[in-house]
């Protein structure tokens, strides 16, 4: 055997069984844990920052009849329905003077003509769902309506931000320490927002923990895919990460149901942080990582101590000297630059930008908007979340059984056409117009869970974080739109389903032209990403020939 200082590189061929076992196993579900708090934040603005009914607060010292108290605020026409106005009510002095001169609105007098101004003495907000939120402790409506989208895409902003600097620190320091310090960063901005003084206040804590929140969830996912073997990523990737997530994004609601205070709220959503500080002494850092910096003493001793713990024999030579291979270059560090260095390299990153902005985008306009859909606030969140489960289920047996390339393209086109659907819809029927938003939203669940796995898989370890860190940068500019895109409804009320269901569709044609990673080992370095691959009938033969293959052993190094 070879020294142990000299170079040695690693292949997912040569990983070891102990990966499967039983400590690996435990650190598995400890990443997988992690992302439960992402699916707090992730949509806690759905609660924090709705808007109840609300209309102009009349004071008690007015001293009007009860009819006039009725009649103070005008009715307006909103998509075809009265409603009481939500930023205007008649001059209070005029209707004073009305009042006492016993005067009876609509009969003594026409409301038409009587002056109007805005709210002058605040709002008052219906309790009959929220005790209270950030809409209305700070007053965002009317004028100030606008920050309630823009609170959204403050968080998401602060998403974009953590997205670029978590996939660079993470490939220059390593898995273990970016996923550690962005969840305290995550919990501590969390607890800190409680005591928000002004919506100001409220969004730079906001964009704070956003930072936190995709840095977190990008560590994990990637330091669990890189110290697992092939069969078990799969897993992780899909009923792991995204099942912990949905969970997590379940949960809200429930919670959210018996907590209608928005301080209250974010109290308790910074309580499970502090929980996973015990996972520091139980996950280690990524053997992978430790190598691609030429740290292999380090990543065989983790390799050993988990053998030892499972009471498995690790074998002599863990780490095998490979004659012809590239080795690694410890002083060579990467930058987002190196996913645009050569033509392959680059078609394969714009095609991924374009995939990875459009789920985004639409999977948040589709789940910021359940609580302006018909029926109760919380069940529609609930639903929107449990749709996921089955979701990130057929995700995982597409990644198991089908190609990379066909399993995308179908999952978007599902997702684009139930969106095109929905304006073929009669107003009659509004649950199924519900329904097929729930569909859209399940085909680009499935197009998400996917896209994470397909894009750790088509870039090497050196940048495989960075990749996935770009990519995810890129879906946040989409995210940031996604609380507008829903407006775009007040110029045609089909626009947004057209534009997302676009989009899904034109992605779905993309994908082919990406290469085809199922059944191919992780590349380790630039040179050994895949070539280009058409989708070809040979694909399909593919497909035929694993569904009657055997079920495979744990040590397989397909995908």
């Amino acid at each position: 055997m070879r020294g142990i200082h000299q170079s040695k590189w690693y292949t997912e061929a040569r990983q070891p069984s102990v990966l499967t076992c039983g400590r690996f196993r435990a650190e598995r579900h400890g990443c997988c844990q992690n992302t439960i708090p992402n699916g707090f934040s992730a949509f806690s603005i759905i609660f924090l920052g709705d808007s109840p009914p609300h209309h102009c607060f009349i004071p008690d010292s007015g001293n009007l009849s009860e009819a006039w108290r009725k009649a103070i605020i005008p009715i307006e026409v909103v998509n075809g329905q009265e409603e009481e106005s939500k930023c205007s009510r008649y001059r209070l002095d005029v209707v004073r003077n009305l009042s006492a001169l016993g005067y009876i609105p609509g009969l003594d007098v026409n409301l038409t003509g009587v002056e109007q101004e805005c709210c002058v003495d605040g709002w008052s907000y219906s309790k009959d769902i929220y005790q209270s939120t950030i809409v209305t402790e700070f007053d965002l409506v009317c004028n100030d309506k606008w920050k309630q989208p823009f609170t959204s895409s403050v968080y998401f902003l602060g998403v974009l931000c953590g997205s670029f600097f978590s996939g660079q620190l993470s490939d220059r320091f390593g898995r273990k320490p970016v996923l550690f310090v962005t969840m305290a960063v995550q919990t501590l901005f969390t607890f800190v927002q409680v005591f928000s003084q002004s919506w100001e206040m409220f969004s730079v804590l906001f964009f704070i923990v956003g930072l936190g929140q995709i840095s977190n969830y990008v560590a994990a996912f990637v330091l669990g895919t890189e110290i697992l073997t092939a069969t078990v990523r799969v897993l992780y990737v899909t009923l792991g990460v995204c099942l912990f997530f949905a969970f997590g994004y379940m949960m809200l609601p429930l919670l959210a149901f018996f907590i209608r205070d928005w301080r209250s709220l974010l109290l308790v959503m910074s309580v499970p942080g502090l929980v996973y500080i015990p996972l520091w002494w139980f996950i280690p850092e990524s053997p992978r990582w430790l190598l691609s910096q030429g740290r292999g003493e380090e990543a065989e001793a983790i390799l050993r101590d988990a053998a030892r713990r499972n009471r498995v024999t690790a074998p002599e030579v863990i780490f095998e000297e490979s004659e012809g291979e590239e080795k690694p270059k410890p002083e060579e560090h990467h930058s987002p630059l190196d996913l645009l260095k050569t033509s392959n390299i680059r078609k394969m990153t714009l095609i991924l930008a374009l995939v990875w902005f459009t789920l985004s985008m639409g999977y948040f306009a589709i789940s910021l908007n359940t609580s302006r859909l018909h029926g109760d606030p919380y069940v529609n969140c609930f639903i929107s979340a449990a749709i996921e489960v089955p979701a990130y289920v057929i995700s995982w047996l597409f990644l198991r059984y089908l190609p990379r390339r066909i399993s995308a393209s179908a999952s978007m086109l599902l997702g684009g056409g139930a969106l095109y659907f929905i304006q073929l819809v009669p107003p009659s029927l509004p649950s199924l117009s519900i329904a097929l938003e729930m569909l859209g939203k399940f085909g680009m669940a499935i197009g998400t869970a996917l896209m994470y796995a397909y894009t750790g898989e088509l870039y090497p370890t050196v940048i495989r974080n960075t990749a996935l860190g770009s990519c995810a940068m890129i879906s946040r500019v989409g995210s940031i739109l996604a609380p507008y895109i829903m407006t775009l409804s007040t110029y045609y009320k089909y626009l947004p389903y057209i534009l997302l269901g676009s989009l899904l569709v034109l992605s779905a044609m993309a994908i082919p032209l990406l290469p085809e990673s199922f059944g191919h080992p992780l590349p380790e370095t630039i040179k050994q990403m895949h070539k280009q691959e058409w989708l070809k009938c040979s694909s399909l033969k593919r497909i035929r020939d694993h569904l009657n293959s055997p079920m495979k052993k744990p040590n397989d190094t397909r995908l």
